[in-house]
């Protein structure tokens, strides 16, 4: 069932929720992969009905963004979702989830606003405002869905951890499932922004997840030490490798490590091609 509007899904959860059958949601931007599939597919698994939302929202990029060239593939999307046993495709228009009038700028819209201890590293520091648009769409999409269950991709591991710590604050009464990074044969963690990659990037985004699996390797064999972990990251990198960040956190609170343990997240943001990609690992996995 693909719906375009907010009361068109109070509706229909509200009837739901009458039956006592539990509701689980998918955020999604869309052009789904079998990343999304994987989330898809646990939701499911777990949940009575499920809800994606495919939405590309854009209070959540940044001057010079992609805003206008990310990928938009509803109709392909719809039918991955229908194929896979999913209730409701909720596919709003910007006006429908802001506002017409609202979307002038950003001053007429009410943000949900992360602490700044988790927003300014990593993406936060070049994506200023990313994670405020972030969490007020995902506030709103709780707010709208009212889900028992909502399921997040690994991957973008900063956004999990930043989510997570919203629900909590704001006594948020849903329960945020998060679900393994879905690789594709080569390494390379699964991305919409994949698409821009030619074959021969793709080869070269290969990095990321070599630097990241050789810093576990280094740990496992005994290197705590943060600044030589990361050193061992430069015989990786060439000239068509735009490193942005590459720190070890605390995989729950992201504070920064100088010494890793097992629950230190290894964060990575590179361009390859002019296209940014993140991934991370989890050293004590």
């Amino acid at each position: 069932m693909l719906l375009h509007t907010i009361k068109e899904v109070r509706e229909q959860v509200k009837e739901w929720k009458k039956e006592g059958l539990t509701v689980g949601l998918v955020p999604t931007m869309g052009a789904l992969h079998n990343g999304h599939l994987s989330l898809i597919k646990k939701a499911v698994e777990k949940c009575d009905k499920v809800v994606v939302s495919v939405f590309v929202n854009p209070i959540q990029f940044c001057p010079g963004e992609d805003l206008d060239k990310y990928p938009r593939t509803l109709e392909a999307d719809t039918k991955l979702c229908n194929d896979a046993g999913v209730s409701i495709v909720f596919a709003p228009s910007p006006s429908e989830m802001y506002g017409q009038s609202e979307m002038r700028t950003n001053d007429f819209l009410t943000y949900v606003i992360p602490p700044f201890f988790y927003v300014n590293k990593l993406c936060g520091k070049s994506r200023v405002g990313h994670f405020d648009g972030v969490c007020t769409v995902v506030n709103k999409l709780f707010n709208i869905v009212q889900p028992d269950f909502a399921f997040f991709g690994q991957k973008d591991a900063q956004q999990l951890i930043i989510i997570k710590k919203m629900v909590k604050d704001l006594n948020i009464p849903v329960d945020i499932v998060p679900c393994p990074i879905v690789r594709e044969e080569s390494g390379l963690a699964l991305s919409s922004r994949n698409k821009y990659l030619s074959e021969e990037d793709k080869k070269e985004a290969l990095v990321l997840s070599k630097i990241l699996n050789n810093i576990k390797d280094c740990y496992k064999k005994g290197i705590t030490d943060v600044e030589a972990l990361k050193e061992t990251a430069f015989q990786f990198l060439t000239d068509k490798h735009e490193l942005e960040y590459l720190e070890l956190l605390d995989c729950e609170d992201l504070e920064e490590k100088k010494i890793a343990d097992n629950n230190t997240r290894v964060f990575i943001a590179c361009k390859v091609g002019g296209v940014r990609l993140i991934d991370n690992i989890l050293l004590g996995e």
